[in-house]
């Protein structure tokens, strides 16, 4: 039997990238978007993130720029501004993708060009291949959040930086590194990984998290920085799972939107990045409130493992997860990636148009697909 370790090092060799973004067949100039919507002991199987030195054939190809309609995008965030489709996600520097579309992609350079400093002196072993971003619009600028970790510990940290635009050709496009927003640390319960900002009814900005480990949490920001709330300094507990029976506490990638009366939390079930044999899905919950408790269809906890399925595995669509949502005038469109079961495993892009059942529950459509 191969150890995790070795397995999951195995594992990342077959996996590539893949990202979450909104598909529509024509573009959709509008303004800036997405605005932010309204764990006991350590796991030593955690962070089914790319590590932080992958190997070569996981990373994207400084060369591919190409149009593409499956760029390799690991962890991805979408934002739009002016008509133009913007991609981040894991790896060197923060890898960008541009579309106009939404179906063509093409790669766009980096965030970050120099080492993030901070960064290396806080997470040993970190190498600026950063993990999973979320990006938002709020008090006139887009805040980029991202992940700093080293494959399977939780010695973690989420940064930020922000811009005033994302269109590189404007005079004041500039990426600025505000640092460090939240760690964690061997002994802590939780995994500083996979950012997600809301904003409440209220008009309170949030940041849920969390990979492996004792599961989802919650923080408070400040609305005017971006960075932990001095008000309230509690740290919110949303979903886990347990660590016996294979489950290892599987669930990360979370991402949270309000809807109606409910705010509704979707997370990533069981374990990607592994090809063909990748077990991901995406399951969901809601909550009265943002901080919960969240509760899937059945009236399960989503702390007590619960989490109504929404996507799986079905034929050669394999280990669909780290989804996020997209809203936008033409609708919610649930995108993530994929395993490709017809390409050895290859990641793959999906999007769905994203519905609301009678009695509040997200379902989804037939993925969209470009035309022949």
């Amino acid at each position: 039997m191969v150890s995790r370790p070795t397995y999951l090092f195995f594992c990342l060799l077959l996996s590539g990238a893949l990202l979450c973004w909104k598909s529509h067949s024509t573009p959709l100039p509008a303004p800036p978007t997405r605005l932010a919507q309204a764990a006991p002991g350590g796991n030593p199987g955690g962070n089914t993130n790319p590590p932080a030195n992958p190997p070569a054939n996981n990373a994207p190809n400084p060369l591919d720029t190409a149009p593409t309609t499956q760029p390799r995008v690991h962890d991805p965030a979408i934002a739009s501004e002016d008509g133009v489709f913007y991609v981040f996600s894991t790896g060197p520097g923060l890898v960008i993708h541009t579309s106009k579309d939404l179906i063509h992609w093409q790669r766009a350079g980096r965030v970050f060009e120099n080492p993030l400093l901070w960064a290396q002196q806080a997470v040993p072993g970190f190498k600026d291949y950063i993990w999973a971003p979320d990006i938002a619009f709020f008090n006139g600028k887009w805040h980029l959040y991202y992940s700093v970790s080293t494959f399977g510990k939780n010695l973690s940290a989420i940064g930020v930086a922000t811009n005033e635009t994302l269109d590189p050709a404007k005079p004041h496009y500039r990426w600025v590194d505000e640092g460090l927003v939240f760690a964690s640390k061997p002994g802590d319960d939780f995994n500083a990984i996979d950012p997600n900002v809301v904003f409440d009814a209220d008009g309170h900005l949030w940041l849920d998290f969390g990979s492996f480990w004792s599961g989802i949490k919650l923080r408070r920001l400040d609305e005017k920085t971006g960075k932990l709330s001095a008000q309230d300094t509690r740290l919110y507990a949303l979903a886990s799972r347990p660590h016996q029976g294979g489950i290892e506490g599987s669930v990360e990638a979370p991402f949270i939107i309000r809807q109606g009366e409910f705010y509704y939390l979707f997370v990533s079930f069981d374990f990607c990045c592994r090809g063909v044999n990748s077990t991901y899905n995406i399951r969901v919950g809601r909550a009265p409130r943002i901080d919960g408790p969240y509760v899937d269809r059945d009236g399960k906890p989503l702390l007590d493992g619960g989490g109504t399925l929404l996507v799986g595995t079905q034929g050669t669509t394999i280990g669909p997860g780290h989804c996020s949502v997209l809203r936008h005038n033409t609708g919610d469109f649930l995108v993530y990636h994929f395993y490709d079961g017809t390409s050895r495993g290859r990641p793959a892009i999906q999007v769905r148009p994203l519905h609301w059942t009678p009695d509040g529950w997200p379902q989804v459509e037939p993925p969209l697909q470009a035309k022949e």
